[in-house]
């Protein structure tokens, strides 16, 4: 079957599209035709071993795993023989943020690990895009008590973090101010937001307004840097360590402090996430953001455009070579 591949950490020049033997499925096991896969900040990380924290994760001195990815959509081709919840023809979808060896032809999956069916009338590109990204903006967004009353700055509002954050906080009734890039404005508009600020004429640490919740999804501010945007017991939320892993202490220095605090969430419960997911889409409730679709013969661009932070939602790599699904 043809799978990315690499033995080292590196850049995207370190990947390579070979020919690996099919897997074949345990007794309960899933064996899936991956349709679709996404290039998401996880999937660098991963690639990188930066963060050096995340090594402990995925392998200290190289990859655990021969093949890449965290994410999947897809159908089932074989089953273990002790699998109960699947059958063959089954579209699934999955995600994994320590790895799934997805970019692949084939993979192989317990039944019992975070892969659920596909809603109905979406196709695997569309609910692949709604995986990595949503799941992370769902974590932060737990840290939060959401009301009509609740006021949330999103910065990096255009990433499949923030893109899938505003769409979750007006899901919730939040009142969203998202910070976005000129060429992205309209479509961030059209996601529901109240208002938006254009990073690229505009700085919206200026802005006079105070906010219950600070979702910095990019990084490329800080806590000290919006803490004055913040209520008296406002909370800052990071989707990164930030400078000098400072999102790491900050939430104990904060708390002993008082007043406007940084909190710093753990990722959990993938399962979750998709099931939460998949009941939105069904309702038409969530909008998956694409930006570019690639073969997995451009995987080396993939990953380097992902890597230059500037896409728009998610980066999909399509290995159905005979459908658009």
């Amino acid at each position: 079957m043809k799978a990315i591949t690499r033995t080292k950490y590196g850049s995207p020049e370190v990947l390579e599209l070979k020919e690996i033997p099919k897997p074949l499925p345990k007794d309960n096991e899933l064996l899936i035709r991956v349709h679709a896969t996404t290039v998401n900040r996880t999937d660098c990380g991963i690639l990188t071993g930066k963060p050096y924290i995340i090594r402990v994760f995925v392998g200290l001195t190289k990859p655990r795993h021969l093949v890449p990815g965290t994410d999947f959509a897809g159908i089932v081709e074989g089953l273990g023989k002790n699998v109960k919840k699947f059958k063959v023809g089954d579209r699934v979808w999955g995600l994994h943020d320590e790895g799934f060896c997805s970019q692949a032809e084939y993979m192989t999956l317990a039944e019992d690990k975070a892969v659920i069916k596909i809603p109905e009338k979406f196709s695997c590109q569309e609910v692949v895009a709604c995986a990595e990204g949503a799941h992370y903006a769902l974590t932060f967004i737990k840290k939060f008590n959401i009301d009509s009353d609740t006021n949330v700055l999103v910065n990096g509002a255009t990433g499949a973090i923030g893109s899938a954050a505003i769409q979750l906080l007006k899901h919730k009734g939040a009142w969203v101010t998202a910070v976005a890039n000129t060429k992205n404005i309209d479509l961030i508009n059209s996601l529901g937001v109240d208002r938006t600020y254009d990073y690229q004429k505009e700085d919206f640490t200026k802005d006079d307004k105070r906010y219950d919740f600070i979702l910095d999804t990019v990084v490329k501010s800080s806590f000290h840097k919006c803490e004055p945007l913040l209520k008296p017991k406002g909370i800052y939320v990071s989707s990164e360590l930030g400078p000098n892993a400072q999102n790491l202490c900050l939430p104990l220095l904060t708390k002993i402090k008082g007043g406007k605090r940084v909190k710093f969430p753990i990722p959990s419960n993938c399962k979750k996430s998709l099931e939460f997911m998949s009941t939105i889409l069904a309702e038409g409730k969530f909008k998956p953001v694409i930006d570019r679709v690639y073969t997995p013969e451009q995987i080396k661009k993939a990953y380097t455009y992902v890597a230059s932070g500037q896409k728009t939602g998610n980066v999909i790599i399509n290995f159905n070579s005979k459908a658009t699904d």
